[in-house]
């Protein structure tokens, strides 16, 4: 089932690159009390993720944070090394979003949105949306309708709806 507005989104142990490594990162931490923007994509390095959908909350985290928006995650089926490497070339590490890594794809799957294209090499990736959550509550859900778009996903939209 996919989540929805009004939905309380599933705890999680992410990863990402500390100082010491690979480390997890506890999801319901991140979003207890706070307005949080997350947007997931298909993978790092992948066309439309690196040419539109990340430098689409690139161009709008000030105006986010205008909105209130304590933190923007990015979140992708890939292991934490890709995703620090992928935020130090997008510059979205150097904008402030937080990338992290679900790479056993339990968290997108939690959260109905996962899919696999295997001739495109794409097996348990995440489809492509963004969302808004209150202390860990949907109130904005933007999934992406087609495969190949980035606009109802994208950073503008998200300012739109806030």
């Amino acid at each position: 089932m996919t989540i929805g507005v009004g939905d309380r989104l599933p705890g999680a142990n992410l990863m990402r690159m500390g100082a010491e490594g690979p480390e997890k990162v506890a999801l319901e931490e991140i979003l207890a009390g706070r307005r949080v923007v997350i947007f997931g994509l298909p993978g790092a390095y992948t066309g439309l993720c690196s040419t539109a959908h990340v430098p689409s909350f690139i161009r709008s985290m000030e105006a986010l944070r205008a909105k209130g928006v304590d933190e923007v995650l990015c979140i992708a089926v890939n292991d934490p090394f890709v995703m620090r490497a992928w935020g130090e070339t997008t510059g979205a590490a150097e904008a402030g979003i937080t990338l992290l890594g679900d790479p056993g794809c339990e968290w997108v799957s939690a959260i109905g949105m996962e899919f696999s294209n295997p001739d495109r090499g794409f097996i348990r990736r995440c489809k492509r949306f963004a969302l808004m959550a209150a202390d860990g509550v949907v109130k904005v859900w933007h999934p992406e309708e087609g495969t190949g778009t980035c606009d109802i996903s994208g950073g503008e939209s998200m300012v739109e709806a806030l």
